[in-house]
C-alpha cells in the first residue's frame, strides 16, 4: 500500500484488531509459556477460537478468516487520515427543513409551530415593538405575522429592505474580518425542546472564536437603539440561537443609518441561556393551552386586545366578588385621578412660561429650551360643504370603517 493511499478500514478488521489487544495469552512467573503451552508462540490459535463460542465477536472474526481479509495493519503504520473536521452543529441541534425550496406560506407555517430566534424577546416580554399577547396571537393563527409587503409599502418597509440588505452586510463583514461566510439554508431545530426554532442568516465557517453571524440594518430612528451597544431584544434572539445549535459565539453585523458598519460578539451565556429556555417553555404553555398571556400595557398589547375583542355582546359582568379585578379598578380610578391632576399642573405651567416668552421664538433655561413657533398652515377638505354640494361624487368615493370599543371609566 502506498503512503499516499488512505487506509480504508472494513468493520470487521476494527473488531478482529481489538480482539487481538484484548486476547491474553498464559504465562508462567518468568514470563515464558507453562508448560502443556509449547506451541503458545510459533502456533497461534485462529482468532475465532480465542473468542467466546457462540458470541458476536466469534461469529465476525470466523467471517473475517474465511473471507481472506487480510490481517489488520498495526495503526501506527498506518497513514494517519486527516482529523475529522468538528461539526458544524452539535447534537443540540437538527435541521428541521430546507429553506431552499419553501415559499413564503410554508416557512411562515413552519416558523408558526415554534418560537424562532426573532420571537424569543416577544416570547418572554422584552421586545420593544411586540408583546407577548401580539405573539400568541400569532403562534396560535388568530393573526398573521410577518406579511408581505406589497410593492408601494416595500419603499418604506424595514423588513423589505433588511432583507436587500442582508446579503452585503455579510459580504462587507467577511471581508473585514477576514471570515468566510455561508448559508445555512435550514430551520433548525433544538433537539431536547422541539419548540425551540432557529433560522440563522450566516455561519461563520472554521472558526473557533465564533461560528454565527446575525446581520442586521437600522434607519435613523432604529440606531438610536444602537447607542449603548447591542440592544436587548438582538441579545436574546442571538442567545437563543446559541441555545439551538450549541454554539460559542456568534458577531452580530449592524449598517447603522446606510453609511456605519458596527460589528459585536456577543458570547455564549448559559446561565440567560437557562433563563431564557424556563421563560419561554411558560409562553409556548400559553400557546399549547390556547390560553392568552396577560397584556403588558404596551400598544402592541392594546392592538392585540382589539383584535382578540373586535365586538361586544352587550353582557355585564359582576366583578363586585372579585377581590383581584376589584383592586385593580380601584388602582385604575386613583391612576386617571392622578394623571388628570398631573395635566392640570403641566397646563399652569406652560401657560406661565408662554405669557413670559410673549412673542419669542425660543427660550432658554439651564436644564433645557422651550420653543414656541407658529406651524404651517394646514389645508383641510370640508366634508360637509363637498357632500351637500356633490353628494353623487361623495358617495363614490366614501368608505365605512368598522368601529372599534372604547373603554369608558365611570
Amino acid at each position: 500500500m502506498s503512503q499516499n493511499t488512505h487506509y480504508q478500514e472494513s468493520p470487521f478488521v476494527i473488531l478482529a484488531e481489538q480482539a487481538l489487544r484484548t486476547v491474553q495469552f498464559p504465562v508462567d512467573k518468568a514470563g515464558q509459556p507453562p508448560s502443556g503451552h509449547d506451541n503458545a508462540i510459533t502456533h497461534k490459535p485462529k482468532l475465532s477460537e480465542q473468542a467466546k463460542p457462540g458470541s458476536v465477536t466469534a461469529s465476525v472474526l470466523e467471517a473475517i478468516e474465511q473471507s481472506n481479509v487480510p490481517a489488520p495493519i498495526s495503526r501506527d503504520a498506518r497513514v494517519k487520515r486527516p482529523p475529522t473536521p468538528p461539526r458544524r452543529y452539535r447534537d443540540q441541534a437538527r435541521r428541521l427543513v430546507d429553506t431552499r425550496a419553501l415559499d413564503r406560506t410554508a416557512w411562515l407555517s413552519i416558523r408558526q409551530s415554534g418560537i424562532g430566534s426573532s420571537d424569543a424577546a416577544a416570547a418572554v416580554g422584552l421586545h420593544p415593538y411586540k408583546s407577548q399577547l401580539e405573539l400568541w396571537m400569532e403562534k396560535t393563527g388568530r393573526q398573521s405575522g410577518n406579511a408581505e409587503p406589497t410593492q408601494d409599502e416595500q419603499l418604506t418597509s424595514p423588513l423589505h429592505w433588511g432583507q436587500v440588505l442582508e446579503p452585503i452586510v455579510a459580504e462587507h463583514y467577511a471581508q473585514h474580518t477576514g471570515y468566510r461566510v455561508q448559508r445555512v439554508n435550514a430551520i433548525l431545530q433544538h433537539v431536547e425542546h422541539p419548540w425551540m426554532l432557529a433560522n440563522l442568516d450566516r455561519e461563520v465557517v472554521g472558526n473557533d472564536a465564533v461560528q454565527i453571524l446575525e446581520c442586521k440594518t437600522a434607519g435613523i430612528y432604529g440606531a438610536k437603539l444602537w447607542k449603548e451597544g447591542v440592544p436587548e431584544y438582538v441579545q436574546l434572539q442571538v442567545m437563543h440561537q446559541l441555545a439551538v445549535t450549541g454554539q460559542q459565539a456568534a458577531d452580530v453585523a449592524v449598517l447603522l443609518g446606510g453609511h456605519e458598519l458596527q460589528i459585536h460578539r456577543i458570547e455564549r451565556d448559559e446561565t440567560m441561556i437557562d433563563q431564557l429556555i424556563a421563560l419561554e417553555r411558560q409562553f409556548w404553555d400559553y400557546v399549547e393551552k390556547d390560553t392568552p398571556p396577560p397584556a403588558d400595557g404596551s400598544d402592541s398589547a392594546d392592538q392585540a386586545l382589539r383584535a382578540l375583542f373586535p365586538q361586544d355582546n352587550g353582557e355585564t359582568l359582576d366583578f363586585c366578588q372579585d377581590a383581584g379585578l376589584s383592586q385593580a379598578f380601584s388602582d385604575l380610578q386613583r391612576v386617571r385621578q392622578t394623571l388628570d391632576n398631573a395635566k392640570k399642573e403641566e397646563a399652569k405651567l406652560k401657560h406661565k412660561l408662554q405669557q413670559a416668552m410673549g412673542t419669542a421664538t425660543l427660550a432658554t433655561f439651564p436644564t433645557g429650551s422651550l420653543s414656541w413657533k407658529q406651524s404651517k398652515p394646514i389645508h383641510r377638505l370640508d366634508i360637509k360643504t363637498l357632500q351637500k354640494d356633490h353628494p353623487g361624487l361623495c358617495a363614490d368615493y366614501l368608505h365605512a370603517h368598522p368601529g372599534t370599543r372604547r373603554l369608558v371609566v365611570r
